[in-house]
């Protein structure tokens, strides 16, 4: 929906279905009862996630065309798509295979370059759009030696280039401004803000300055504005928070580079201050691991008292550390429901969400608000509400907070 700060919509990787004819099911089942709720006097915007399998059924001329007619029907538009999961994104065993194909394939291209050609054919006529992807890969499957390292990351940025080129051709044809958003996350290749913006610098510019020259004729200058258009990041609030990053600090580095933020993702991970007691902190050891379960990765990272980060790559793993007397904090990759702060023996980085709307408010930073809280169906029962309700009280505290 419009708001006086953006688009704001909530991401439809909380619905199941990696082939096209269930995830519409699901759609058609839920987005209207939302839609009353949340928009009912005006058009809802929608954060549409798509698999492989279902971008290519909903490539099909006659699909989109159907899938665009119920859109009008309903008053729901796409602004921005999630393109990070390749595969299917519940129900099985997901961990590090969200990554999967990561930027170093062709198949993460094709996927991506399919994804923006049904994004220009829905978008709204004068709005930009945007799609988030994964942070080039997973950092883990590179760290074997410098030059696997330097080899994943090349070919990954000649892929978003070439990307890049469609996107410019997309524009001098349709005249849409279309943007792939980078999404930093825990135990990607570029997993914060820091890594990000070296990489966006350092790599990214002056490797896309040439591509764009020998390809469009472009000088430097033009190159430069070209892909600070096409190339933005994906702040998600949940990931920077894991991270204890300073989110005045990133966005304020951010803007004097002239790097757009495509979209935030409101998203809140979960955390505790780790008491010097033994028993208290196995309480709140036991309390994180009632939110260990087999689908996703839900690494942890614990702040020591000199301010050093420990990083783990998952929360069993964590568990080992748990009693060290040098750590102050321990936040964990699990996205929870943004309206709550008090989990009992542990809280949510709501506070981090607060923080960065109130930046937005003060800046106007993004056209692209999304809310995206994909771990309903693993949640810990006694915080499940049912499926539409819980994505419209997400959607509701947001527009809340956005009045205050």
């Amino acid at each position: 929906m419009r708001t006086d700060y953006g688009h704001l919509t909530y991401c439809t990787n909380i619905h199941g279905g990696e082939d096209w004819a269930t995830h519409f099911a699901l759609l058609q089942e839920h987005v209207p009862a939302i839609k009353r709720q949340v928009s009912p006097g005006q058009p809802m915007g929608l954060g549409l996630r798509l698999s492989d399998l279902a971008s290519k059924t909903l490539a099909d001329k006659a699909q989109l065309a159907s899938f665009k007619a119920w859109l009008a029907e309903n008053s729901v538009y796409v602004f921005t798509m999630n393109g990070f999961p390749f595969g299917n994104f519940h129900d099985e065993v997901v961990k590090e295979a969200v990554h999967a194909p990561d930027w170093t394939t062709l198949e993460r291209r094709d996927y991506t370059v399919r994804l923006f050609n049904i994004l220009a054919d829905i978008l709204p006529e004068g709005m930009e759009g945007g799609i988030s992807t994964s942070p080039l890969g997973y950092r883990h499957h590179y760290l074997d030696s410098d030059e696997a390292w330097r080899a994943m990351r090349e070919r990954s940025t000649q892929h978003i280039l070439e990307v890049v080129i469609g996107l410019v051709q997309i524009e001098s044809q349709q005249g849409t401004v279309l943007h792939l958003d980078i999404e930093p996350e825990p135990d990607g290749v570029l997993e914060n803000g820091p890594e990000f913006i070296d990489w966006y610098v350092h790599e990214l510019l002056p490797k896309g300055v040439v591509m764009l020259s020998e390809r469009f004729g472009l000088g430097e200058e033009d190159a430069v504005r070209t892909l600070k258009k096409h190339v933005r990041i994906c702040y998600d609030v949940c990931h920077f928070a894991l991270g204890y990053e300073s989110h005045g600090t990133v966005v304020g580095q951010l803007n004097e580079l002239g790097i757009g933020i495509g979209k935030f993702q409101i998203s809140a991970a979960i955390k505790a201050v780790l008491a010097a007691d033994s028993q208290a902190r196995q309480a709140v050891g036991k309390a994180f691991m009632g939110f260990d379960e087999p689908v996703y990765l839900h690494q942890v990272i614990a702040r020591q008292h000199n301010g050093e980060l420990v990083r783990h790559k998952d929360l069993p793993e964590a568990q080992a550390a748990l009693h060290d007397p040098d750590t102050a904090e321990w936040r964990a990759h699990f996205h929870v429901p943004i309206f709550l702060e008090d989990l009992g023996t542990l809280q949510s980085t709501q506070s981090d969400i607060l923080a960065i709307l109130a930046l937005h408010k003060a800046g106007q930073l993004t056209q692209h608000l999304e809310v995206e809280t994909y771990t309903w169906g693993v949640l810990p029962k006694e915080l499940q509400l049912p499926i539409a309700d819980s994505i419209s009280r997400e959607l509701t505290w947001v527009t809340g907070q956005l009045a205050k």
